[in-house]
């Protein structure tokens, strides 16, 4: 008798195991989405480069071409330190070797070349919202500029944090992926911020507090966090509370993002990477989002590191 629950005990097991290796398996898109004859727009590919302020973590460290992206940025957290990749369109150590598809499976799904799961360090809970088309323009704006035959370090991870298999769990928590849908209700300047604001630009993922397994603390949605890679500096409060933004206009918001100088005439140390990209951007995308932002409804937190 104990023999035969033993058994039962064991193949139930084995069954859940099984069940949550297929539930947390790396997922990819339908091969119709990136299906062939597609022409890409560059120029568009450009702007979701500056959107998303890809050279900040991607450009080579120590140089200033924001177009040279050999990555090799070191990014700490307290799962341990990431290590950005190359994402020139060198065929050995960079993009050039990727189909598009596996691009687009990457921005969208989080899922690697080789089908593993990507760490969330890189903003896929963001860039699923973009739409395909955007992500293919991308990916053939990246293969017009420099190759760059430079390797990058692994990760230095703690355990088990350095099992990619448990980022299947972490998706399965905090990953919800779906493509952006406008708001029929608001204006298309709105709508075109939201878009770019929480698809490529992936502002909540620095302006919003996590919990402890990464996760986003969405009740805190732009509330101001941490910045880890800024000597201890917050990222701001961004909604319109007296904690945050409260007293700026939308205008202040979008020369903010135009010159990196803030109401009080300051120049906040942690943006000037953003600023170096939403700064190219054309005039009215960072208005687009500077509308969105302003309209954001207001959360308390962090005040005491109030931007201006």
């Amino acid at each position: 008798m104990m023999r035969r629950v033993l058994i039962i005990l064991i193949v139930l097991v084995a069954v859940g195991v099984a069940a949550g290796l297929v539930i947390t398996a790396p997922k990819t898109l339908p091969a119709s989405e990136v299906a062939a004859g597609y022409h890409p727009d560059v120029a568009n590919g450009q702007v979701m480069f500056i959107a998303g302020n890809c050279s900040a973590c991607h450009m080579t460290p120590g140089q200033d071409d924001r177009t040279q992206l050999a990555g090799g940025l070191k990014l700490k957290s307290p799962f341990g330190t990431f290590v950005t990749p190359n994402i020139s369109p060198d065929k050995t150590y960079g993009l050039g070797g990727w189909t598009e598809a596996q691009f687009v499976n990457a921005m969208k799904r989080g899922t690697g070349r080789h089908g593993e799961h990507l760490y969330p360090a890189f903003p896929y809970p963001s860039y699923s919202l973009m739409k395909t088309s955007d992500v293919r323009d991308l990916f053939a704006y990246l293969q017009t500029l420099p190759a760059i035959a430079k390797p990058t370090a692994p990760h230095e991870l703690k355990f088990p944090f350095n099992q990619r298999l448990a980022v299947g769990g972490w998706k399965l928590l905090y990953f919800h992926p779906h493509e952006f849908k406008p708001d029929p209700a608001k204006s298309a300047a709105w709508n075109r911020g939201e878009y770019l604001a929480e698809g490529p630009a992936h502002c909540a993922e620095c302006h919003t507090p996590r919990n402890a397994l990464g996760g986003l603390e969405t009740a805190q949605l732009y509330a101001g966090a941490p910045n880890l890679e800024a000597g201890g500096r917050f990222a701001s409060n961004i909604t319109p509370h007296k904690d945050g933004l409260g007293d700026w206009s939308e205008q202040d918001l979008t020369d903010f993002l135009k010159s990196g100088t803030d109401k009080c005439f300051n120049e906040p140390e942690g943006m000037k990477d953003v600023i170096a990209s939403t700064g190219k951007l054309p005039d009215a995308d960072v208005a687009a989002i500077a509308a969105y932002i302003h309209a954001l409804p207001p959360v308390a937190g962090n005040p005491k590191h109030k931007t201006c």
